[in-house]
């Protein structure tokens, strides 16, 4: 179970924010959500692919699946879509809040 703790934190991010999709509209319209994800997506990206090759930090293999992309695993690349885009399921369903 350890090897999946990862990917199961990233599925109940997923699964808590995605009734917020009806009123927040994010899924609906995906250049925009693309032009919001993944710029910001890359660039930690990058930074990750960095430190993780100089040694700064890792990725404990007891806590991860396995399978590795340019070093990171595949958790940790999921992981820059999921939140970003349930951060902005919650944003976008607050801010119409506010409007109304």
């Amino acid at each position: 179970m350890d090897a999946l703790r990862y990917l199961v934190i990233l599925l109940g991010c997923v699964v808590l924010t995605l009734p917020l999709e009806p009123r927040a509209r994010v899924y609906r319209r995906p250049l925009r959500l693309a032009a919001a994800v993944l710029p910001v997506a890359a660039a930690f990206a990058a930074w990750d692919v960095v430190a993780t090759a100089r040694g700064h930090w890792w990725f404990a293999d007891r806590f991860t699946m396995g399978p590795r992309i340019l070093g990171l695993p595949v958790e940790e690349w999921m992981f820059f879509l999921v939140v970003p885009i349930c951060a902005l399921l919650t944003y976008e369903t607050l801010s119409r809040g506010r409007a109304r």
